[in-house]
């Protein structure tokens, strides 16, 4: 797997434009001008492209044909979230429905009172999970890990417009005073989420198969949790037809609470939803390092 360099894809421009499309015209006219963008993708970011046919045709055994129109159907629907995330928090959540699949173990965690990890992975719209929080866990403190820094301009943007959220940010540092802030939540009880997915250049990782692949992940938020025996759930947000999100949350169930068998139940889950919503994986870039 190639290395990630901490960029995602959009421009600040862009969301801008949208914010005002939807602001103007409704969500479904910023849904149409969204078939033509994505459209734009498919021909003028090749990597993306590439690697998002690799997923469909190699690892997830589509046609080539399929494949091909699987990769449109991919940008349309990260889009479309993203898109979901800004019309949400500017009135139209009521045209959103809400499943809440796993309310249980997240209860269960705050009642151990040894914080929590939360490890979901670049896929889905986890980014609304903030709501989640706000309506059924007021008194939960969620703090994400992330390591998205050049993109702080769309960050502020979209806070700008979205109003402030009960989403608490930790950045990872090179100074690692990260580390800190993560150990002061965890005593507060507090969750952390991490994308465990990707990893940046120069962390440590372990190697294992996803996909039907041997792939690289970071070793981190597997070794903070096993070191520390702190309670684990994999957590995912996934949209569905009709403007419903189903949100997921599946306990991790220690055997011999290794980093490596958090890793190997990590994997496990992400590859069940990976299969369940291939179009909602959202890793534009050279990940598998090995397109053919």
């Amino acid at each position: 797997m190639a290395t990630w360099k901490g960029k995602s894809r959009g421009t600040l421009l862009g969301f801008k434009i949208y914010v005002q499309i939807i602001k103007k015209t409704g969500l479904y006219t910023a849904y149409f001008v969204l078939l033509f963008v994505a459209l734009y993708f498919i021909f003028f970011s090749f990597t993306s492209t590439k690697s998002t046919y690799y997923l469909f045709r190699k690892r997830l055994g589509y046609s080539r044909i399929s494949a091909a129109l699987n990769v449109y159907r991919s940008y349309f629907t990260f889009g479309r979230i993203q898109l979901d995330r800004i019309a949400i928090t500017n009135g139209l959540k009521h045209k959103f429905t809400f499943e809440f699949d796993g309310v249980e173990h997240i209860e269960n965690l705050l009642q151990q009172n040894k914080g929590g990890i939360l490890l979901t992975a670049h896929i889905g719209n986890f980014n609304l999970a903030k709501h989640f929080f706000e309506e059924r866990h007021s008194k939960a403190v969620v703090n994400l890990v992330i390591t998205d820094f050049e993109h702080r301009q769309i960050k502020n943007y979209l806070q700008s417009v979205e109003g402030k959220s009960e989403v608490k940010i930790i950045v990872l540092k090179e100074d690692l005073s990260h580390v800190f802030e993560m150990k002061e939540a965890l005593s507060k009880n507090e969750m952390l989420v991490f994308a465990a997915d990707r990893f940046l250049e120069h962390s440590k990782t372990y190697r294992a198969e996803f996909l039907g692949e041997e792939v690289k992940f970071p070793q981190g938020p597997f070794k903070l949790a096993a070191r520390n025996k702190i309670p684990v759930l994999f957590v995912h947000l996934m949209r569905e037809k009709n403007f419903h999100y189903h949100f997921y949350a599946r306990p991790y169930k220690p055997v011999e609470f290794t980093a490596q068998e958090v890793l190997k139940y990590y994997l496990e889950d992400l590859e069940n939803m990976v299969k369940k919503y291939p179009h909602q994986w959202y890793n534009y870039y050279d990940y598998w390092n090995d397109f053919s």
